[in-house]
């Protein structure tokens, strides 16, 4: 293994975590940078960031000014993990996790101006039990948290949150000792790119812990294949193996957490009937509907008065859509007798894939035709909440 590919791969993946905190900064700063739990979070990215670009720099150029970048962003991270975890669990640490952090930091802060290595590895070895010491009162302050005190959602940001140090604290450690576990490369960016998935999936509420956890597993088993393939196709050592294992997982995470972040940015801007009823400003169900037959999803929504169903049994209608106020074409609730045939007639007389009620008394429908490639069960769940919107509506009129 020689000395230019230990570079190589150090370099990629502090390039990899600068990517990643930079599309985590951008999710952030895109919903609300100015609350006082997400800047608190924006200073622990940043300081992130300016350690990871100065080990690229390092790499890059050798030049051993740029130590210092590194050694302060090290030296800054017990006190982001400390502010972060009071905002995240609204209180105050004691104040002897308090002081043991500022001194720390202001200590640390300092030697980090004498670049060169000549005071090492004395300094990296109190960095380190500094650094650790930061995780643990972390840590503690979460299992000690007054679980009562947050709402659901909190408890799952901080506990999801505090599980990436799981992986994390033991990556940065290896860092610091890389030269006595005979690691041919720094592979804290892979602890780094996972809190940044975990920090994403907050994104999506109804996301539960198992599902993030379940996709960077799938990601790190895919990509531990491919590499594990590559190093016996090209008969790597051991070095070169951990080399390759670590790039391609990092370039995966990374491009997974691109899409992701798109991802979320495209559900923010989607025309969903959720969105048409949040931003619906007419007073009246007609008004309401009428913006409805306008939306992209059900373009071309048709309203079906009284008049429009006078050969059709009212009474025979009015309890079809009582027991199932949305009909669909493909699962017809009833499918024999009477019920049915009115079903299938309102079906092929307006060529629709839907049939809403909106009043019973006056029975006013919509109807509507969406493709069978655009449904899912979310839009499903989406036309029930707008049709009991309309007959509310309609109740108040």
């Amino acid at each position: 293994m020689t000395l230019a590919a230990s570079d190589t791969g150090n370099l990629f993946l502090a390039i990899a975590a600068v990517a990643g905190l930079c599309i985590l900064h951008g999710v952030i700063t895109a919903r609300d940078p100015r609350a006082p739990l997400n800047r608190r979070f924006l200073f622990g990215l940043r300081v992130m960031m300016m350690l990871f670009i100065g080990r690229a720099l390092f790499v890059l150029t050798d030049v051993q000014a740029f130590r210092f970048f590194i050694l302060l962003g090290a030296a800054l991270v017990p006190l982001s993990v400390l502010l972060l975890c009071e905002g995240l669990l609204r209180r105050h640490a004691p104040p002897w996790a308090k002081t043991w952090v500022a001194v720390g930091t202001i200590v640390f802060s300092v030697l980090s101006l004498w670049w060169s290595d000549s005071i090492d590895p004395l300094r990296l070895i109190g960095l380190l039990v500094f650094q650790f010491s930061g995780f643990v009162i972390g840590g503690y302050l979460v299992f000690t948290r007054a679980r009562d005190d947050l709402s659901a959602s909190e408890n799952r940001t901080v506990e999801r949150l505090a599980f990436s140090l799981v992986l994390l604290v033991p990556l940065a450690a290896a860092d610091f000792l890389m030269v006595y576990l005979g690691l041919p490369a720094q592979i804290s960016p892979l602890g780094v790119l996972f809190l940044c998935w975990l920090a994403v999936s907050l994104g999506r509420a109804q996301t539960r812990h198992r599902a993030p956890l379940v996709s960077f597993l799938a990601v790190a088993l895919a990509a531990g294949l491919s590499g594990v393939v590559l190093a016996r196709m090209f008969g790597m050592d051991k070095d070169g193996t951990i080399l390759t294992l670590a790039v391609i997982l990092s370039a995966v995470l990374v491009a997974v957490l691109f899409i992701e972040a798109r991802t979320l940015r495209a559900d923010e801007r989607s025309e969903t009937l959720l969105r048409h009823m949040a931003d619906d400003r007419s007073r009246d169900a007609l008004g309401f509907l009428r913006g409805l037959q306008a939306h992209p999803l059900v373009q071309g929504a048709v309203m079906i008065d009284a008049e429009q169903l006078s050969d059709l049994d009212a009474d025979v209608l009015r309890h079809v859509f009582r027991v199932r106020p949305v009909l669909r074409r493909s699962d017809p609730f009833f499918s024999d007798g009477v019920e049915g045939d009115h079903i299938s007639h309102l079906f092929s007389l307006f060529d629709a894939s839907h049939i809403l009620l909106v009043s019973e008394i006056d029975l006013t429908l919509v109807a509507l035709s969406m493709p069978t490639l655009a449904m899912s069960p979310r839009a499903e769940l989406e036309l029930a909440a707008v049709q009991r919107m309309a007959c509310l509506m309609v109740a108040d009129e």
